[in-house]
C-alpha cells in the first residue's frame, strides 16, 4: 500500500501553477500601478459585461406572412378644413371584391369652425347619421304614410321615401342629380336646405377605425354619397360641384393627423437592436399636410404594408404593421373632361412577408465565459508588460550603475 506522502507529492507533481518562495519575489512601482490599472480595466468591463448580459435586444427575421386571412386594422384621424361634413363619405373597396359605400361603422366626423375649432351644438356623430331628422318627419305624418320618391325607385322594400335621405338614395340608385332639396317635401320638413347653409361655411374632422381584408385595396374619402352603377364605382357630385350658397367653392386641403395600421407599441415595450438602434416603427404620414384652392384636386397615397410582429421573453406578443409611402396629387380637369375624382385615395398594397422582432437575452453561461475572458486575458496582458516594464527599468539602472562606475 502506499504511503500517504508519496501520494501528495504526485497529486503536487501536477500544479501547473509553480509557486516561488517569497524571498525570491520583487515587488516594484511600475508593478503596482500596472496591478491597478488592469484592476480598474477588469471592473469596468464586467460591469459592461453584467449590463449587457441584463439588456435585452430584439433581432429581426423575415418570414413568410401565413396569416393573409386576417383583417387588417386602421385607425386614422383626418381634417378637412374647406368641406363640411355632410358631403364626406367614407368608401372601402378591394380586389377580393368587397365594396362598402358610406361606411359609418366606427366612424366619426366632427363639424368644425372657420378656425378650426369644434363645434359644440354638434361634437361627433357617426358619418350620414341624420335619424334625428328623419324622426321628426315620421313624428308630423302619419304612420301609415307613404312618401313619395319622385319616380325615382324606392330604396326599400316598402316603395316608399318618407325621409329626405331616402329621396336622395333612390335619386342615387336611378342616378340621377339630387340637387335642391327644397323641391322635395321630405328634406323641407327635415330643414336640410337650412342645415346646408348653416354649415357651408364649415370644416370637418373624422376619425375612426376600419378592418378592411388583407389584400390590395383602397380606402378613400370622397364628397357626395357613393353607389354602384354599371359595375362601376360612382359619387353624386351635385351638391358639391355647386359649391356653398354663398358662391365660395369647396376644395380637399387635408391634414393627417394620424394613419395606423394594427397596435401602437408603448414605450415600456419598445427594445433596441443587437446593434443598439432602437426598434422604432413611425407612421410617414403622420402630420402630413396637403393645401390646396382647386375644388378638383385628387390626393392619392401609395401605402406599401409589411405585417410586424412583437416575441417578447414573457410570452407577451404584439402584432402591427409597418409601411412606407408614395404620393402622387393632380387636377381631374383635364382637355378630355372630368378623369377621375376629388378626394383624399389611400392606396393599400400588402406586402407578403412577415417581418418578427425576436427579444433576446444572453445566456448564464455566456455571462461566465466573458468574464472569464476578460478577467484572464487582462491577466495575461497585465502580466506581459509588467515583464516588459521590468526588464526595462533593470536595463536602465545597469547601465546607469555602469556610468557611474566609468
Amino acid at each position: 500500500m502506499p504511503k500517504q506522502g508519496s501520494v501528495l507529492s504526485r497529486f503536487r507533481s501536477l500544479d501547473a501553477y509553480a509557486k516561488t518562495l517569497d524571498d525570491f519575489r520583487v515587488k516594484t512601482t511600475s508593478g503596482a500601478a500596472v496591478t491597478i490599472i488592469s484592476g480598474l480595466l477588469i471592473a469596468i468591463l464586467v460591469l459592461s459585461e453584467l449590463s449587457a448580459y441584463r439588456t435585452s435586444v430584439m433581432k429581426p427575421e423575415l418570414v413568410i406572412d401565413k396569416g393573409r386571412k386576417d383583417k387588417l386594422p386602421i385607425t386614422f384621424n383626418v381634417t378637412f378644413p374647406k368641406i363640411p361634413c355632410y358631403l364626406l363619405n367614407v368608401d372601402i373597396m378591394d380586389d377580393s371584391g368587397q365594396h362598402l359605400s358610406g361606411f359609418t361603422h366606427d366612424v366619426y366626423k366632427v363639424r368644425l369652425d372657420l378656425s378650426g375649432n369644434q363645434i359644440e351644438s354638434e361634437k361627433a356623430h357617426k358619418l350620414g347619421d341624420n335619424s334625428e331628422g328623419a324622426e321628426l318627419a315620421l313624428k308630423q305624418d302619419d304612420p301609415n304614410h307613404c312618401g313619395s320618391c319622385y319616380g325615382a325607385p324606392s330604396p326599400h322594400e316598402s316603395g316608399c321615401c318618407n325621409s329626405c335621405e331616402d329621396v336622395r338614395e333612390a335619386y342615387i340608385k336611378a342616378g340621377w342629380g339630387f340637387n335642391d332639396p327644397s323641391m322635395y317635401e321630405q328634406c323641407v320638413k327635415e330643414g336640410w336646405r337650412d342645415k346646408i347653409e348653416t354649415q357651408s361655411n364649415e370644416g370637418c374632422n373624422i376619425h375612426g377605425h376600419l378592418q378592411v381584408n388583407k389584400v390590395r385595396g383602397n380606402f378613400h374619402i370622397a364628397p357626395g354619397q357613393s353607389f354602384q352603377q354599371s359595375h362601376m364605382h360612382v359619387h353624386d357630385m351635385a351638391g358639391y360641384v355647386a359649391g356653398a350658397p354663398d358662391g365660395h367653392k369647396f376644395d380637399f386641403t387635408h391634414h393627417i393627423h394620424q394613419l395606423q395600421f394594427g397596435e401602437v407599441i408603448p414605450d415600456k415595450m419598445k427594445r433596441r437592436t443587437a446593434k443598439g438602434t432602437p426598434v422604432e416603427l413611425t407612421n410617414p404620414l403622420d402630420g402630413t399636410s396637403r393645401i390646396t384652392n382647386d375644388f378638383g384636386m385628387m390626393y392619392q397615397y401609395f401605402l406599401k404594408i409589411v405585417s410586424t410582429e412583437f416575441r417578447y421573453l414573457n410570452g407577451m406578443r404584439l402584432y402591427t404593421n409597418q409601411y412606407s409611402v408614395t404620393e402622387h396629387e393632380r387636377g381631374i380637369i383635364t382637355r378630355q373632361g372630368q378623369e377621375g375624382l376629388p378626394g383624399v385615395f389611400f392606396n393599400l398594397d400588402i406586402s407578403p412577408m412577415l417581418v418578427i422582432y425576436q427579444e433576446t437575452r444572453p445566456s448564464f453561461t455566456s455571462f461566465l465565459t466573458g468574464v472569464c475572458a476578460i478577467v484572464g486575458g487582462i491577466f495575461t496582458v497585465a502580466g506581459i508588460v509588467d515583464s516588459v516594464v521590468y526588464r526595462a527599468e533593470r536595463q536602465l539602472r545597469k547601465k546607469m550603475e555602469l556610468g557611474k562606475a566609468l
